[in-house]
C-alpha cells in the first residue's frame, strides 16, 4: 500500500503539532510494511536528506510560493500532482486548507482521507477571506474524502452535528521521554528544577500566551515564567507579547527549542500552562504530561478531555482566574505533587503512537478492500450519504 502524506510543512520538524503527528505515524506505518511518501517544504525541515530516505519514509520535496497565504496551498497542489505521478494509492491530507484540493485525486480514482487537527478558520491570525477559504476546507474534509479522521472527540461531535457523518477518532500520541537534569537550561537561562513555570507552544494568538503574561504580571513570585516557542506568520503578535513582558525580568523568552533544551525544560518545570482559546488535540500538552508535569489549562474541551483528573483548569481567556489558579499552585506544593508523578503514566496509557499507527493502517486497508468500492461516491448531501457521480 502506497500512501501520500500531504498538508504538513515537512518532517522531521517541530514547527507544529501536525508535523509531529505526521512524523510519528509515518515512520511507524513504514515499520508496518507501508510505503509512505511525506511531501515536505525544504525550509521547514530540521534536516534535509539528499536521498530522501528517513527511517523508512520517502521524503519528497516539492516547490511552493513562500508567503503567509500561498505557501500551504501551492505546496499542496504541487505535492498532489507529484503523488499522482508517483502512483500513490491513498492520499492522506492533513488540516483544512490542504483538504480543499482533495477532490483532485478523487477525479483520478484514488482513495482520499482527511485528518482534521482543528478548526483552523477560528484562529485569530487569519483575515476574512482566509477564514472563508478555511471554512470551505472544513466542508471539503467532510464531503471530498472517503473517510475523515478527527484528532479529538469534540471534533467527532462537531462533524456529526454539522454534517451528519461519522468521523474516525484517531488522536495524537506521545512517547515515553527521558527525564533530564537541568544542565543546558541552567547554563543558558539560570534555571533549576522547579524554579520556573513553563509555556511551550507556538507564539500565535490562539495559544493565549498574552493571557499568561497578563496573569503572571499580576502575581507575586520568585519563580520565572519561561515562554518557549517561535512564531508562525505572526511576528507582529510576538512583538506585542514581548513588549507586554519587557518590564518583568522574571519572564524569559527562549525562542524555538528542540532536543536537549526542549527535554530539560519539560523535565524541570514546576508546572506547565496552556491557556489556549482554540485547540485540536495539543501535542505540547501531551508531551508536558508525559514528563510528569502538573498542568494548568484553559477549560476548553480539547484541553480538559486530555488532563481528566490529572491537572487543573481555569476559565478560558479569564486572566483573573488564571492568576488565582497560578497563585494557588505556587502556594500549595501538595496540589502540584498530587498530579505531578501520576500524569506521565496516565497520558502514556491513553495516547500511544504505536496503537494510533495501527488504527490508521487499518483505516487505509478498509478503503482498499473490494467492498471499499462501495465508497466511491462523494458525500455531497447534507444528510451525509454518498452520491455516486462517476
Amino acid at each position: 500500500m502506497k500512501i501520500a502524506m500531504i498538508g504538513q510543512k515537512g518532517i522531521p520538524s517541530r514547527s507544529g503539532g501536525i508535523e509531529i503527528h505526521v512524523d510519528e505515524i509515518s515512520k511507524r506505518l513504514a515499520c508496518l510494511g507501508c510505503q509512505v511518501e511525506v511531501y515536505s517544504r525544504r525550509d521547514y525541515c530540521d534536516v534535509e536528506f539528499e536521498d530522501g530516505n528517513y527511517l523508512g519514509v520517502k521524503i519528497r520535496y516539492t516547490p511552493y510560493i513562500n508567503s503567509k497565504h500561498l505557501d500551504a496551498i501551492t505546496h499542496t497542489l504541487t505535492s498532489t500532482v507529484r503523488a499522482l505521478l508517483s502512483h500513490c494509492e491513498i492520499f492522506h491530507y492533513h488540516a483544512l486548507g490542504p483538504a480543499t484540493l482533495a477532490f483532485i485525486p478523487r477525479i483520478f480514482g484514488k482513495k482520499v482521507i482527511c485528518t482534521v487537527h482543528g478548526l483552523d478558520w477560528q484562529r485569530g491570525k487569519w483575515g476574512s477571506f482566509a477564514s472563508s477559504f478555511l471554512k470551505f476546507g472544513e466542508y471539503a474534509t467532510a464531503k471530498f474524502s472517503h473517510r475523515t479522521i478527527s484528532v479529538s472527540r469534540n471534533l467527532v461531535g462537531y462533524y456529526k452535528d454539522k454534517y451528519n457523518i461519522e468521523t474516525a477518532y484517531i488522536p495524537n500520541g506521545v512517547e515515553r521521554p527521558d527525564i533530564l537534569r537541568a544542565q543546558l537550561i541552567k547554563e543558558k537561562y539560570g534555571l533549576d528544577t522547579d524554579s520556573y513555570i513553563l509555556f511551550l507552544a507556538r507564539l500565535v494568538p490562539e495559544k493565549g500566551v498574552h493571557y499568561l503574561i497578563d496573569a503572571f504580571n499580576k502575581i507575586r513570585t520568585d519563580k520565572k515564567l519561561v515562554i518557549a516557542g517561535g512564531s508562525s506568520h505572526s511576528s507582529g503578535y510576538e512583538l506585542d507579547i514581548k513588549k507586554s513582558a519587557e518590564e518583568n525580568r522574571n519572564i524569559i523568552f527562549t525562542g524555538f527549542v528542540r532536543d536537549q533544551e526542549l527535554a530539560e525544560l519539560y523535565s524541570n518545570a514546576y508546572f506547565y500552562v496552556l491557556p489556549s482559546d482554540i485547540e485540536g488535540l495539543p501535542i505540547s500538552l501531551l508531551e508536558a504530561m508525559s514528563y510528569g508535569n502538573c498542568c494548568l489549562v484553559s477549560d476548553i474541551p480539547e484541553n480538559t478531555n486530555v488532563i481528566g483528573t490529572m491537572g487543573y483548569c481555569f476559565r478560558k481567556s479569564d486572566t483573573g482566574d488564571l492568576a488565582r489558579k497560578m497563585s494557588m499552585l505556587l502556594a500549595d506544593r501538595e496540589k502540584v505533587l498530587k498530579v505531578k508523578y501520576l500524569s506521565g503514566t496516565y497520558i502514556l496509557n491513553k495516547y500511544n503512537w504505536d496503537r494510533i499507527a495501527v488504527e490508521t493502517k487499518n483505516l487505509y486497508k478498509s478503503l482498499l478492500k473490494p467492498e471499499g468500492k462501495n465508497m466511491s461516491g462523494w458525500r455531497l448531501g447534507n444528510e451525509g450519504k454518498r452520491h455516486n457521480l462517476n
